[in-house]
C-alpha cells in the first residue's frame, strides 16, 4: 500500500522502516526536517509540508497521524481537512482519549473522510518485536487497511476492537493495567533491595522470567536496566510521568462504579514521586510528632 505517514518520533519512525520493509510505499512527514531527510535515506518519499504529504498520494488517500495526542494531533486533522476529499482516510495513532475519537469520527464523516483511532504499544522495540494494534473505526474503514496493520503487527498482534472509539479505549486500559503491574515490580524490587540477604537483583529479575508466574516483557526489561545500569539504579531520579491513559482509565472506573484500587495507587504513587518534599508528607510527619512524640527530621 501506499500511505502518508506524518510523525516521526521513536514509534514513527520505526514505523515508517518496519512498513518500508514489508513492500509499502510511505510519503513521510515531520516538523523538523531533519528527521523527514533522515528516513528518506532508508527509503521513504520525503515531504516537507502537508500539503506536498497530500499531494503525493493518490485517491483514496490514507494518511497515519504520529503526533502526541491533545492540541497537537487535532491541529493536524484540521489542516488535513483543508486537503483531503471524500473517501479518504485519517489514521491517528496517538494515544488520544476516546472521546475525542466519537467526536472526530462524526465531524469528519460530514465531509465524507473516513477516522479510524489506532492503539499502538511495542515503545522502542516495536521494530524489531512488533507493534500491538488495538484499531477502532467503521468496518469498511478498517478493513482496506489491515495490509498495514498486519506489517505492523506481529503475528496476532492486530484486533478491530470494535467502533469508532474502540481501539484507543482498549489501549487505555492496556496502560492502566500497565500502571499497576509496573508498581507491583517497583514495590517488590523495592523490598528485595532492602533485604539483609544483599541479593543480586538482576539474577532474581532473570530467574523469574524463567517459568515464574510473574514472568513478563516488563520483567524482562526491568532485569537489562540492572544489568546496565546497576542495582542502586543512582543515575535515575525517581520522578514518572503519565502519559494521561492512566488517568482516564481511573475516571472511566469512578465513572461505571468499577473498584480498580490498584491502578488508582499507581496512579498516585506516579504523582507522589514528582514531589521531592511533599507538603502532605510533612503533615504526617507533624501529627505523628504531635500525638505520639514520633522523632521527626528538619528540613
Amino acid at each position: 500500500m501506499r500511505i502518508g505517514f506524518i510523525g516521526l518520533g521513536r514509534m514513527g519512525a520505526n514505523m515508517v522502516r518496519r512498513l518500508l520493509r514489508d513492500g509499502h510505499e510511505i510519503v513521510a512527514y515531520n516538523r523538523s526536517p531533519e528527521k523527514t531527510r533522515e528516513i528518506a535515506t532508508e527509503g521513504a518519499e520525503p515531504a516537507f509540508t502537508i500539503a506536498e504529504l497530500v499531494g503525493k498520494l493518490e485517491t483514496p488517500r490514507t494518511v497515519w497521524i504520529m503526533v502526541p495526542a491533545g492540541d497537537a494531533t487535532e491541529a493536524q486533522i484540521l489542516e488535513l481537512m483543508e486537503l483531503l476529499e471524500p473517501g479518504d482516510t485519517i489514521v491517528d495513532g496517538g494515544n488520544t482519549n476516546f472521546h475525542d475519537d466519537v467526536r472526530r469520527h462524526a465531524e469528519l464523516a460530514t465531509q465524507s473522510v473516513r477516522y479510524v483511532d489506532a492503539g499502538v504499544s511495542g515503545g522502542i522495540w516495536g521494530l524489531a518485536n512488533g507493534f500491538c494494534l488495538m484499531v477502532g473505526g467503521d468496518a469498511e474503514a478498517v478493513a482496506p487497511l489491515e495490509p498495514i496493520f498486519r506489517s505492523l503487527a506481529p503475528e496476532d498482534g492486530y484486533l478491530h476492537a470494535g467502533a469508532p472509539g474502540a481501539g484507543h479505549y482498549v489501549k487505555m486500559i492496556h496502560n492502566g493495567i500497565e500502571y499497576g503491574m509496573m508498581q507491583a515490580y517497583a514495590e517488590g524490587f523495592e523490598i528485595l533491595h532492602a533485604s539483609d540477604y544483599k541479593l543480586d537483583l538482576a539474577k532474581v529479575a532473570d530467574l523469574w522470567m524463567h517459568g515464574s508466574v510473574v514472568r513478563s516483557w516488563l520483567l524482562e526489561l526491568l532485569g537489562r536496566a540492572y544489568q546496565g545500569q546497576g542495582q542502586d539504579l543512582e543515575q535515575l531520579k525517581g520522578w514518572v510521568a503519565d502519559s494521561g491513559e492512566g488517568r482516564w482509565t481511573v475516571q472511566e472506573a469512578i465513572d461505571h462504579d468499577v473498584p480498580a484500587p490498584v491502578i488508582t495507587i499507581a496512579l498516585q504513587t506516579r504523582f507522589r514521586s514528582r514531589q521531592d518534599d511533599s507538603y502532605g508528607a510533612r503533615v504526617l510527619a507533624a501529627l505523628r510528632n504531635e500525638f505520639g512524640g514520633h522523632a521527626v527530621k528538619s528540613s
